[in-house]
């Protein structure tokens, strides 16, 4: 592996000597895909992790700790065995003793799990949450049926840019 050194201008002081290092481009993805979700190569990897739809920054901190990844290199630079490590620790946190209290997913109104959902499976519970909500005709599902705020913000005098009403002429 050939190293390639950087030096940055701006003041950005990357690594001990104020350099930016840079594995070799054969072994450099710009572009990552992991749980069906673009990451950027170039971020540092806790950053690079937050792109994907479920995962937090606090999240994403705790599952490279738990994986022994350094949080100063670049998504890009990991091995296929760190990744899959990261992965299979975001997928399943209790095995790897993430309290419960952590996760986003907690006691599930269907099987009163606790989980961490991850990217299209979190937009599929909240479509579920929201069509029990309307079933049950209760007031949070109603509100989100009308297009109307649901956390109790007043509605008088905001919120009028997105709904346009005609106002007929007269002949």
């Amino acid at each position: 592996m050939t190293i390639v050194h950087i030096r940055w201008m701006n003041g950005h002081m990357d690594g001990l000597d104020g350099s930016l290092t840079v594995p070799d481009k054969n072994q450099f993805q710009h572009i990552l895909r992991l749980l069906n979700t673009n990451v950027d190569g170039k971020n540092k990897i806790m950053v690079a992790l937050t792109s994907i739809k479920g995962v937090g920054r606090r999240y994403a901190n705790i599952a490279c700790k738990k994986a022994d990844v350094d949080l100063n290199k670049r998504a890009g630079e990991l091995s296929n065995e760190e990744l899959e490590r990261i992965v299979t620790i975001l997928q399943n946190p209790s095995q790897y003793k993430i309290p419960n209290w952590f996760l986003n997913r907690q006691k599930d109104i269907v099987d009163g799990k606790y989980s961490q959902v991850l990217s299209n499976g979190l937009d599929n519970k909240m479509r579920e949450d929201l069509e029990r909500l309307k079933k049950i005709r209760a007031h949070r599902g109603l509100r989100h049926y009308w297009g109307l705020r649901v956390r109790g913000q007043h509605t008088k005098t905001t919120g009028r840019r997105g709904r346009t009403v005609g106002v007929s002429k007269k002949k």
